[in-house]
């Protein structure tokens, strides 16, 4: 007899793979308008000469195709579809926001009238009720928007419900509520391919890792955002977990990358401007130019590693932050004693040279490919 896990898990099974069949099969879409592009591109230039009746056996074979990918996968076929998608991805974050918003304050606006008897299995109900909307929605609807926009809900229930059950038993205060938070939202992400969740999930990751590097300092747990040290250390290890393989999801090893990378540039970028806010032992400008020296190297290092590995998300991030730097830096170097309009001068054609850099980086890169 079946037993009702292995049914489960062979449904998970599916729905993950329907959902790998849909990326292929918006890939195959975006390809089918490029070929089209470049084929009249090639047309117009007369490179290529086609017959009319081959090219309508084309199209018209493109266009069935489309179709029928629209109706199985339910894919953006035009540019204007892929604009509609992300206006609905925007409304479902800002709707998800709002049903969080509405559940946070339905509970502070009502509990007082509540008995403890009742408070408990609301709280412990409200998460659960919510995944197993989640679930429900997930197998139902080709879309994530509403997957998305209820998982954020059941998130948003969850933290409450840890927060407000800590209040009712006056539980004392601890950082294991991020770890607990980071595992839920994680839980969500992976089983339903939720990168917001994923999101929710490194950000509450992040505060416990940061946390506990706080308290092996010695501090106080929730001291821990007083010292951006705490957050370069968390942010280096959910960088380094980017590089481990994601099973099923390898698209989230990117966010794992370019999240912790983000963080540790912050608070680099922090401590280099700030020394006194920093654990180390010496004086405030010592402290300061070892970060500023910090954040160049590991800028131009994030650089090469996403052009080497072809991760432009990584080379954006660090391009972004080596510039960062660099506009400080000149900025402490000339803005007291130089006339402003020299400085935005010079400003100006810094902002040209690192222009021309980046240019001649691309232009290697393309060399290399080759």
């Amino acid at each position: 007899m079946v037993s009702l896990d292995s049914l489960r898990g062979d449904r998970r099974a599916r729905t993950q793979a329907q959902r790998m069949e849909k990326q292929q099969a918006q890939q195959r879409a975006d390809r089918i308008h490029a070929f089209r592009a470049e084929l009249d591109r090639l047309q117009g230039e007369g490179v290529l000469g086609l017959d009319a009746d081959t090219l309508a056996r084309v199209r018209r074979y493109h266009d069935g195709l489309l179709a029928q990918l629209a109706g199985e996968y339910d894919i953006d076929t035009n540019h204007g579809q892929k604009q509609l998608s992300w206006g609905m991805r925007i409304a479902s974050f800002l709707g998800a926001l709002a049903m969080s918003a509405a559940v946070f304050f339905f509970f502070f606006r009502f509990w007082g009238l509540i008995g403890t008897t009742a408070q408990v299995p609301i709280l412990v109900a409200a998460p659960l009720l919510t995944v197993a909307g989640v679930d429900w929605v997930a197998r139902r609807e080709r879309s994530p928007y509403f997957a998305m926009l209820l998982a954020l809900v059941a998130f948003a229930c969850f933290v409450l419900n840890l927060d407000v059950l800590g209040s009712i038993f006056n539980i004392a205060p601890s950082p294991n509520a991020f770890l607990a938070w980071a595992a839920f939202a994680l839980i969500l992400a992976y089983g339903y391919g939720l990168r917001l969740l994923l999101v929710a999930g490194l950000a509450s990751l992040m505060g416990f890792l940061a946390a506990k590097v706080g308290t092996f300092s010695g501090a106080y747990w929730l001291s821990f955002g007083e010292r951006p040290e705490n957050f370069l250390i968390a942010g280096a290890i959910i960088f380094a977990l980017g590089f481990l393989r994601q099973g099923n999801r390898p698209a989230f090893a990117g966010i794992y990358r370019v999240f912790g990378l983000l963080v540790v540039f912050i608070a680099v970028l922090l401590l280099s401007n700030w020394g006194a806010i920093s654990y180390l032992p010496f004086a405030n400008t010592t402290v300061e130019y070892l970060y500023q020296t910090l954040g160049f190297v590991a800028a131009a290092g994030t650089i090469w590693l996403g052009i080497a590995r072809a991760w432009p998300g990584l080379t954006n991030l660090g391009s972004t932050f080596f510039v960062l730097f660099l506009y400080t830096k000149l900025f402490d170097w000339w803005w007291d004693w130089m006339p402003k309009y020299v400085f935005f001068l010079i400003i100006g054609l810094v902002a040209i040279g690192a222009v021309l850099a980046l240019r001649w980086l691309r232009a290697r890169s393309r060399g290399a490919a080759r």
